[in-house]
């Protein structure tokens, strides 16, 4: 499902001081060696180029973190469409706050509108199919949270959050599996895992199991998962394993995913197959920042 677009406050707080400690842990000396910080000043961000925005709550408390009573006026909120020269916030406080939280504030508007602004390009190309964009895992150590807010203010949906919230039988799975069994037929290893993620799985934890061959897709139908996820094919073999869904009887029971080397190129072909989920780890892996800049007025 997509994610809530309203982000938790207190873990925005937590990644918020932690980021501006990485970059003002002893302090600002250049404002501390030039001027007077207890000075006021009023200052406004400004948008550099077009785009989905999104950050703004991570950048109010950035700048609440910062200290000095740092006010931070909305003009523009998440998802907004951005056009160059748009004016998005207005800040008033202490010259030493505004400097001191400016970069950490800019990096996160920029790097999170990026982000949705992907998701959102994508996803209107299949917006008229009943096809769900989904991010993947493939994200920055410690952003998460927020890289998946932002594909969700883009109009994705996010996969899994982490490792506990989806059993995910992949390829190592597997292997590692097939090796403690002493067993090479990998249908009959694909078979054993799913009767195990299912006698394991807690109440309301879906199954997926990752396939690369219609051999595969037809071992793991047969093991019943929620979800099966068709790696790096075709679109072509893509609608051979949809028919052998139809023919097992499966087509409303099982959902299928398409992953790997899909783009805005070609997306558009992969939806039309009828696939249910496509997922997309260059959504958050590949990211482009968008430009933003705050000038003291």
């Amino acid at each position: 499902m997509r994610n809530s677009v309203k982000p938790d406050r207190k873990i925005i707080d937590i990644i918020a001081r932690a980021a501006l400690k990485e970059d003002a842990a002893r302090g600002d000396i250049t404002t501390r060696a030039v001027l007077n910080g207890a000075r006021k000043v009023n200052a406004v961000i400004i948008s550099r180029g077009s785009g989905i925005l999104c950050g703004m709550p991570v950048a109010e408390r950035v700048f609440a973190a910062a200290g000095g009573g740092v006010s931070f006026r909305y003009a523009a909120k998440d998802a907004s469409r951005l056009t160059p020269g748009r004016k998005i916030a207005f800040i008033n406080g202490k010259v030493s706050s505004v400097l001191k939280a400016e970069r950490t504030a800019l990096n996160f508007i920029g790097m999170l509108s990026g982000i949705a602004t992907a998701a959102r390009d994508i996803t209107d190309l299949v917006k008229d199919t009943r096809v769900r964009v989904h991010d993947t895992r493939k994200t920055i150590p410690f952003n998460r949270y927020l890289e998946k807010y932002a594909v969700a203010i883009g109009h994705g949906y996010n996969h899994r959050k982490g490792l506990w919230d989806m059993i995910l039988i992949k390829d190592n799975h597997l292997k590692a599996l097939g090796a403690q069994m002493k067993i090479s037929d990998n249908k009959a290893v694909i078979k054993e895992a799913a009767r195990r993620a299912h006698r394991a799985a807690p109440k309301g934890i879906k199954i997926e199991i990752e396939v690369e061959t219609l051999k595969e897709c037809e071992s793991a139908l047969s093991g019943a998962p929620d979800v099966i996820m068709l790696d790096n094919m075709s679109c072509s073999q893509i609608r051979r394993a949809i028919t052998l869904r139809q023919k097992m009887g499966l087509a409303k029971k099982v959902l299928y995913e398409a992953s790997g080397g899909i783009t805005n190129k070609n997306i558009k072909s992969y939806a039309k197959t009828g696939v249910d989920i496509i997922s997309i780890g260059a959504l958050t892996s590949t990211i482009s920042p968008l430009d933003f800049s705050l000038e003291i007025m």
